[in-house]
């Protein structure tokens, strides 16, 4: 469509396009349309994955010490630096990997909403 202004120059208009890029995937999750909500389930089964990878990788470290005492007795009473090897394993392995897992479990969670997010604004 073309329409003259006062001045008389020509404006060249046109009926408004649809919107589309990262305005309508934002949109799509504003406005809760289906769209949007498999970009938000995709999000939640990611961290969910991550969340349970994590989880079982800090089970198998704490729920593999009392293992470790029952199927070698020996490692109940033996002893390092005056210290039992039960102490030892709680200080230099569980609470440790609790830590670790803690950590790796953020900076996978933070790169997972990164992503997501570029995805969401991509051009």
């Amino acid at each position: 469509m073309n329409e003259v202004d006062k001045s008389g120059r020509v404006v060249v208009t046109s009926p408004r396009a649809r919107v589309t890029g990262p305005v309508q995937r934002a949109l799509d999750l504003d406005e809760q349309t289906t769209v949007g909500e498999v970009y938000l389930r995709s999000l939640m089964r990611t961290q969910l994955g991550l969340a349970l990878t994590v989880c079982l990788g800090v089970l198998v470290v704490v729920a593999g010490l009392p293992l470790l005492f029952e199927l070698w007795p020996a490692t109940r009473s033996a002893r390092v630096f005056g210290l039992g090897v039960p102490w030892l394993a709680l200080g230099f392995l569980a609470y440790p990997a609790l830590i670790l897992g803690g950590w790796a479990y953020v900076r996978a969670a933070e790169r997972n909403e990164r992503q997501f997010a570029d995805l969401v604004e991509r051009r």
